[in-house]
């Protein structure tokens, strides 16, 4: 089984940066495409941005130019560094890992998500 563990949400205030990090542990024989999500109160979950295995990104229109999604293929782990936030950045993120199981075909997976607040 795989999982994956979040972290770097928190509270800052309108223009300043946040770091998120996933980790996804597990019987790994691949990670394909990683992402982040977010969903705020009261909304759908939102694709923020994607990367592929050779470091392809696709961004939100709400969020390019101010986020930047990365990745680590040895550790297993996606970033989303995050700068000039917005309070509409609010919101739960999730990071999203299409894995490729040992012996076991390919799967979508969700972290447990990380809040991020941004203040006025």
């Amino acid at each position: 089984q795989v999982q994956l563990v979040e972290s770097g949400g928190g509270l800052v205030q309108a223009g300043g940066s946040l770091r998120l990090s996933c980790e996804a542990s597990g019987n790994i024989f691949r990670i394909n495409a990683m992402g982040w999500y977010r969903q705020a109160p009261g909304k759908q979950r939102e694709l923020v941005a994607t990367i592929t295995y050779y470091s392809s990104t696709n961004y939100a229109d709400s969020v390019k130019g101010r986020f930047t999604i990365s990745r680590d293929n040895a550790k297993n782990t996606v970033y989303l560094q995050m700068n000039s936030l917005k309070p509409e950045d609010t919101a739960v993120y999730f990071c999203n890992a299409d894995v490729s199981i040992l012996l076991r075909g390919r799967n979508d997976y969700w972290g447990q998500g990380t809040q991020v607040t941004v203040s006025s």
